[in-house]
């Protein structure tokens, strides 16, 4: 259901953003695929921005994504629309309207995508709790499938990571810390840099230490707030 929430908020953005293009003197099908080139780099703004830690690296990200929107948007105007005349396939070189260059509305377009779609996907996640829902990975070259509830917390060597479970089991994978946090969803609580973990099996000890079982993982400054008010509220 979840998957299907998501498939049909990217189909109303389109839909919007088509409308607002046809505003702008194009046509319906210009309009759709003008409005498609948003979608993955919306997509990719919100999937890398909370990976970048350094406020630079946000800017940096932040303006690769808006080059590469304004380069695709040149390449679909000078380079894809063709129109059939009496006797041969001719290109149909449109004017890009301002506003489509213009990184403010461009900024605006693509924030208002990738918070959107964080939102809505928080929503659902609260509204259609699965009790069973399970991961499935790849360690050591098998494949593997855990239930999220089965998983005690998740560490960081920063190559790869290791998926340590209820009951002492341990798995590698490529797949990096943010990936899982954010696959994993809000029944897991980042506590370091390099700790990941079920917030139902573990316990706050002290400020600068959380349990899991026998074993005792670190809270680092940066979590700290997060960690004690998470906490405080189960």
């Amino acid at each position: 259901m979840k998957t299907v929430g998501r498939i049909a908020y990217w189909l109303a953005a389109i839909v919007v953003l088509a409308a607002i293009l046809v505003s702008l003197d194009y046509t319906t099908v210009q309009a759709v695929l003008v409005s498609l080139l948003f979608c993955p780099c919306a997509l990719a703004l919100e999937y890398f921005m909370p990976q970048a830690r350094k406020p630079m690296d946000k800017v940096y990200l932040s303006l690769a994504v808006l080059i590469s929107v304004v380069l695709l948007i040149i390449v679909l105007h000078y380079c894809v629309w063709y129109e059939i005349t009496s006797d041969r396939l001719v290109a149909n070189r449109k004017d890009i309207p301002p506003m489509l260059i213009n990184p403010a509305f461009l900024g605006l377009i693509l924030t208002a995508l990738s918070v959107g779609d964080f939102l809505w996907a928080k929503w659902l996640s609260g509204r259609f709790k699965e009790q069973d829902r399970t991961v499935t990975f790849f360690s050591d070259r098998q494949s593997v499938t855990l239930k999220v509830a089965d998983i005690a917390y998740v560490e960081s060597n920063d190559t790869e990571v290791r998926i340590i479970t209820q009951a002492g089991e341990s798995y590698r994978n490529k797949t990096g810390i943010t990936q899982w946090e954010n696959l994993l969803g809000e029944g897991f609580l980042r506590i370091h840099r390099s700790y990941l973990v079920n917030a139902a099996s573990a316990k706050l000890v002290s400020a600068d230490t959380v349990s899991v079982g026998e074993t005792k993982l670190p809270v680092s400054r940066k979590y700290k707030e997060s960690v004690i008010s998470a906490f405080s509220s189960l």
